[in-house]
């Protein structure tokens, strides 16, 4: 007997195309800048994830995991970038010994 894999987590993403009453938009979800009317998009996009979305830790993770592009997790990509900063902690500079 041959056993089909469940649907991952992306397949219940309310941002997705074929999501039935789903909120796809590609320039909602992945905006080109950070200011003006992207940032309009942004703050769209992420109010819709924390709101709707019953997948948003799982989506979250995985653009932490790989740098995604766009509002993820309901979180922008410079957000996402600071936490990904916070986790490595302070960089040190290392000494070199001529």
């Amino acid at each position: 007997m041959v056993q089909h894999a469940q649907p991952g987590w992306r397949h219940r993403a309310r941002c997705r195309p074929d999501h039935p009453g789903g909120t796809y938009d590609p320039e909602l979800w992945q905006p080109v800048g950070t200011t003006g009317p992207a940032l309009e998009q942004i703050e769209e996009a992420k109010t819709i994830c924390w709101a709707q979305s019953p997948v948003r830790t799982e989506c979250l993770n995985a653009a932490l995991a790989h740098a995604e592009v766009g509002v993820w997790g309901g979180y922008s990509e410079d957000e996402r970038r600071e936490m990904r900063l916070a986790d490595r902690g302070p960089v040190r500079a290392k000494m070199v010994v001529a």
